[in-house]
């Protein structure tokens, strides 16, 4: 017979994890709070969509870009927190649930602000989303006394900026915010909020295990993929809807899939949890990186769901733009994942020339989209990833036959 569950316990008083705790993995609670962010992922790609759609992929950017800063950011900042400071009971279980909440909430304001600029339920969410967060702090602070500063510096520093996102927001109700300082205003909200960790770690850093958080942004970033395939996957089905299905659909489709298998590869060509735990002074610039990647990755799935579209419905969209809204997000997750994978490794997997190469090409594709149609872009874009790839499998083969032949004249030697 298995051993049984350790009972649960109502209260464990709130003290820092180890950061070489052996086995540590996501918890169910974890995962369940992911969930909830496939929600809001899924109404913001959505949004993005219509707008490429429409041929107003350029303005829907900027609000997109918004709205998934505040889902990135709302969940980047549990998710360090948590690999610190996860007691699993009762009282962290409930504010945990305030934050699943408030995650929804923002979810269902997305058509709004997206839509009609329109930023009241977005805000309100992600002011439930902090207050959990906050209470989350204070409880650390107050039982914590070896990082309590630390703790009161995060509890202080989110509950300002929380109080200066409600102050945008009752200032562009009652038109006191002129439209042209919206977004410096929201670009320098988001400056104090990356500032807040620097500055809470500069007294005593919290202890958040390397491999427990390269596993969740890992578990995230494959999140992120299923959203895209089920953004293709919308688009094909309105293509057999409108009763267009044939060769083209099942290419577009088909090139799509193996784009995404082709980035989950390079992304996950680097152990980061060993990276982090030798380099923990870069976590900073690996973790705020992965803004662009995840929001590459949500975008992509736009593009990817309109692209397939366009085979049934005749779409306002010019086939250049749309090939764009499929190549400028691979070639920002290209340039990223490299820059990202160099912060934690002495030799990079994906070489910079190779990249380079990938990227400007994948770049120049979408200029022949007229003559060869948005269907051979996606496909080409694939097939450039698909040889990023195998570039770096061949190199990896002969740095491995490398060593072996050096560890060989070694022996030999001895």
């Amino acid at each position: 017979m298995p051993p049984a569950s350790p009972p649960f316990r109502i209260r464990v008083s709130m003290s820092a994890r180890p950061v070489d705790e052996p086995h540590r993995v996501s918890s169910q609670l974890e995962l369940l709070f992911d969930l909830t962010f496939v929600v809001a992922v899924a109404a913001a790609t959505a949004e993005l969509a219509h707008h490429i759609a429409d041929g107003h992929g350029l303005a829907g950017l900027i609000p997109f870009l918004q709205v998934f800063f505040a889902i990135w950011w709302a969940w980047m900042n549990f998710t360090w927190f948590a690999s610190c400071y996860d007691t699993d009971d009762v009282a962290y279980r409930l504010l945990t649930m305030v934050q699943m909440a408030g995650v929804l909430v923002l979810a269902a304001g997305l058509p709004a602000a997206a839509g009609h600029d329109d930023y009241a339920i977005v805000t309100l969410g992600y002011f439930i989303m902090r207050l959990g967060l906050v209470a989350q702090w204070l409880r650390a602070a107050a039982e914590d006394g070896e990082r309590r500063r630390t703790a009161l510096r995060y509890a202080t520093g989110v509950g300002l900026l929380q109080a200066g996102w409600v102050l945008r927001l009752v200032l562009d109700e009652t038109g006191i915010l002129p439209p042209a300082l919206r977004l410096p205003f929201f670009a320098c909200l988001v400056v104090l909020e990356l500032a807040v960790p620097r500055w809470a770690e500069r007294v005593d850093p919290t202890t958040w295990h390397p491999h427990h958080i390269a596993e969740r942004y890992g578990l995230f970033t494959i999140i992120l993929l299923g959203e895209s395939v089920l953004a293709a996957s919308r688009g094909v089905r309105a293509s057999l809807e409108a009763g267009r299905g044939g060769g083209a659909l099942v290419v577009v489709a088909g090139s799509g899939l193996v784009l995404l298998f082709a980035l989950w590869w390079l992304y996950f060509l680097v152990e980061a949890g060993e990276g982090l735990s030798e380099r923990r002074h870069r976590s900073f610039l690996w973790g705020y990186g992965h803004y662009g990647i995840f929001a590459a990755l949500a975008a992509l799935g736009a593009g990817l769901e309109v692209a397939v579209e366009q085979g049934g419905h005749r779409l306002e969209v010019s086939p250049t733009a749309l090939g764009y809204a499929v190549a400028v997000p691979v070639a920002v997750f290209l340039v990223l994942i490299a820059a990202v994978h160099a912060l934690l490794v002495a030799q990079a997997a994906l070489r910079p020339p190779v990249v380079a190469a990938g990227v400007v090409a994948i770049l120049l594709l979408p200029r022949a989209a007229p003559l060869i149609g948005v269907t051979a872009v996606v496909a080409s874009v694939a097939a450039v990833c698909v040889l990023q790839v195998a570039v770096t499998i061949a190199r990896g083969r002969r740095s491995a036959r490398h060593v072996h032949a050096l560890g060989a004249d070694h022996r030999q030697q001895l």
